[in-house]
């Protein structure tokens, strides 16, 4: 092929290729896709994150918790403790400790988590016991409460479903999604103010010394899904205004093996070899085993000495001494019958005729054992008594 034949075939396929991609791009259209990657790492781990926010937006200071040792360095003038979290490991010193932070005049919030057992006399959640409120499911309460809540509402107003916050020189109340299933009960007629909805009650207050709890059914309304609907976020800072927020919903923390775990695989593995390691070097006799002692050197002395070392074990001193003292009466009744029917004292003085003893020696052997445990050193002197006694017999 020429020169001049392969630049026209090059011309060509520069034209073709151009007229393909002016095609394609005529037929190109332009267009807009959201791809939903969820929540990122921090909100899924912070389901009140948004709250957070939201207080600081607003001019509060707020602040996260991870456990109660906030209250070492937390004041109670001017804080509010919002407890979040699950409280079923909660102690009765933690929950006196709670108490007292909120009387000398914080603001303490928190989730009422039990119902109220009517058998037991109480619902197991040691905070609502201690301050008298009582929490049902508001389909056992009776028929005549449930046409008028606390606050004398009657059936039939707007928005049954949602409880509703009544303030002086307002027009409207404010509207809260609680969850209508719980109720609460003032048993000891401590609240100065509630909320309800059509069904039930779930805000209380009341004081406790110079400060104040709050209670509510549940905490849902503040997550971060459901902090944007009706006068959630309002209730929030309403909770919360003229005061620094303490928000405290991670106190179930894991446990010390499970962080390891996570973080320290590698070093587990190591130390439990180093475990195997060690059990193993423990474990290793060292040096040749030793051949057991043969019978033939064994003498007649040490078998004795062992049987008695056994006796001694096993019977104890009293038994050997009363074996002596039954093996003297033995022999003496072989010398002497009848010898078992005489008195004690008689009984001595045969033996004293017998083996020409002193009657010291006598009634020093024959004598009856004390309770208590002898000393080493009276007990060898008891039997050489009795010894020099059967073998003077």
């Amino acid at each position: 092929m020429s020169r001049r034949a392969g630049f026209i075939l090059s011309l060509v396929l520069l034209l073709m290729l151009g007229l393909l991609a002016s095609y394609l791009l005529g037929k190109l259209e332009p267009y807009e896709d959201v791809v939903e990657h969820g929540p990122a790492p921090e909100v899924a781990s912070s389901p009140y994150l948004a709250a957070e926010h939201f207080l600081r937006k607003q001019g509060l200071k707020a602040q996260r918790a991870e456990g109660l040792e906030v209250l070492d360095g937390l004041p109670s003038q001017g804080q509010t403790l919002m407890l979040l979290a699950d409280r079923s490991n909660m102690t009765p010193r933690q929950v006196e400790r709670v108490l007292q932070w909120t009387a000398n005049g914080g603001h303490l919030l928190f989730i009422a988590e039990r119902l109220w057992d009517e058998e037991e006399g109480k619902s197991g959640d040691l905070l609502l016991d201690l301050l008298g409120i009582q929490q049902y499911m508001s389909d056992e309460l009776d028929e005549e409460d449930g046409g008028e809540t606390e606050e004398g509402h009657e059936e039939g107003e707007a928005y049954p479903q949602l409880t509703k916050l009544y303030l002086e020189n307002e027009d409207a109340p404010a509207y809260i999604a609680f969850d209508t299933d719980f109720h609460l009960f003032d048993s000891q007629n401590r609240a100065h103010a509630w909320a309800n909805s059509d069904a039930a009650t779930h805000l209380l207050q009341l004081y406790h010394g110079d400060g104040l709890i709050t209670v509510l059914s549940d905490p849902w309304i503040w997550q971060n899904r459901n902090i944007d609907e009706y006068d959630h976020a309002w209730l929030l800072w309403y909770l919360g205004q003229d005061s620094a927020v303490t928000l405290l919903y991670h106190a179930e923390r894991d446990a010390l093996a499970s962080l390891l775990l996570r973080h320290f695989p590698l070093a587990l593995v190591l130390l439990a070899l180093l475990l195997v390691a060690l059990l193993w070097h423990v474990g290793m006799r060292h040096g040749p085993l030793q051949a057991p002692a043969s019978r033939a050197r064994r003498q007649l002395e040490e078998h004795l000495r062992g049987s008695a070392d056994f006796l001694l074990r096993r019977s104890g001193q009293h038994s050997l001494l009363k074996g002596l003292q039954q093996d003297i009466a033995r022999r003496a009744r072989r010398r002497y019958p009848g010898f078992e029917k005489l008195a004690v004292a008689e009984q001595w003085q045969v033996l004293g005729r017998l083996t020409r003893l002193p009657a010291k020696d006598i009634s020093q052997a024959m004598r009856p054992l004390p309770p208590q445990r002898l000393s080493a050193s009276d007990f060898t002197r008891q039997v050489a008594h009795l010894q020099t006694l059967r073998n003077a017999l």
